[in-house]
């Protein structure tokens, strides 16, 4: 009998234990968090000179970053270009940046400090470099800058890097046959509408507000610089290899351009951040970077070439893990 109210018990029993385990089961779902929790918290991204791309592509980015990313408050911070970004990244002062290629391979080349913690999250569209003189200006080449006072960017910037390099391309060295003038896309313009430069280097996305603007003020045209060039500033150092020859389309800045392209150099800007970085932060700020192509590019027009497909290339630096998140999670 004892046996037979045992084996009773137990079956009234079975149900109620179900229902204790399903209770159980809620309470440690509720109680313990499953899955990575949403990114938060505070982020420098470090961007450029005001009238720059990098600048106006920041913006827009916290924008979008705002909406996607609510709980991570993103601070913008200007600087005077890739190479001061990427030390600030290095030291703790910002947390994401945009670099151009070159820039990062110097960096890296030099073995400067941090230079092995820098990841990239995103290839996305390329630098052309623009030599721009007045339209009247004796200039036809690089090396008719011989003895002219020459915009060449500001100290840290990454178009001081290329200035100097195309320079030496071109026979020339600062100091000795051109006279160079330190100075960022903010003041050159200015610089060169006053009759204080001869001519200055710049290099960026296409339009560049600064140069659209001064070319509507007054008459200047883009100096020309031939594909033979690019195999003399690749011999200038091993980090060069990452400029490529490219021509500017016609309608870029059509006051300045005639409809006619002019042959330059370009080289890729990529998203940087550094492998102290969240990986559920870098992920989601790849995919903001990713599906705001369209919506930044109406008022930006590089973003426009921000692609899915190339994103990933962000050569020479590793991907951050959480960019590796992303593209495998979008991979087809």
């Amino acid at each position: 009998m004892l046996a037979s109210f045992s084996r009773s018990a137990r079956r009234r029993l079975l149900p109620v234990s179900a229902v204790l385990l399903v209770v159980c089961g809620l309470l440690v779902w509720w109680l313990v968090p499953f899955g990575t929790p949403a990114p938060s918290g505070n982020v420098t991204f470090s961007t450029g000179v005001p009238t720059g791309v990098y600048q106006r592509y920041g913006k827009l980015l916290q924008q979008a970053l705002a909406t996607d990313l609510p709980d991570v408050s993103i601070t913008l911070k200007d600087s005077q270009g890739s190479q001061q970004n990427l030390a600030r990244l290095a030291s703790g002062e910002a947390d994401f940046t945009v670099a151009t290629a070159d820039a990062v391979a110097q960096y890296q080349r030099d073995r400067k400090p941090g230079h092995d913690r820098l990841r990239g999250s995103a290839r996305l569209y390329d630098d052309y470099v623009q030599l721009v003189v007045r339209k009247d200006s004796p200039v036809r080449s690089v090396a008719d800058l011989r003895g002219l006072r020459v915009g060449v960017g500001q100290e840290g910037s990454g178009v001081r890097l290329i200035a100097d390099r195309v320079l030496a391309a071109g026979g020339l060295t600062p100091g000795k046959n051109v006279e160079p003038v330190s100075a960022g896309i903010d003041t050159m313009p200015g610089l060169l509408e006053r009759g204080r430069l001869d001519a200055f280097f710049w290099s960026g996305g296409l339009p560049t507000s600064a140069v659209q603007a001064l070319s509507e003020r007054l008459p200047v045209r883009l100096v020309s610089m031939e594909s033979t060039l690019v195999d003399k500033v690749h011999d200038v150092g091993e980090s060069t290899r990452h400029y490529r020859s490219a021509e500017i389309p016609a309608d870029a800045y059509a006051l300045a351009q005639d409809g006619q392209p002019v042959e330059t150099l370009a080289v890729a800007n990529l998203l940087v951040t550094t492998d102290a970085a969240d990986p559920a932060l870098v992920e989601g700020f790849t995919r903001t970077v990713i599906r705001s192509r369209d919506r930044i590019g109406s008022q930006v027009h590089p973003a426009q070439l921000v692609d899915l497909r190339t994103a990933i290339y962000t050569e020479p630096l590793s991907l951050h893990e959480g960019a590796r998140r992303y593209y495998r999670s979008v991979k087809p």
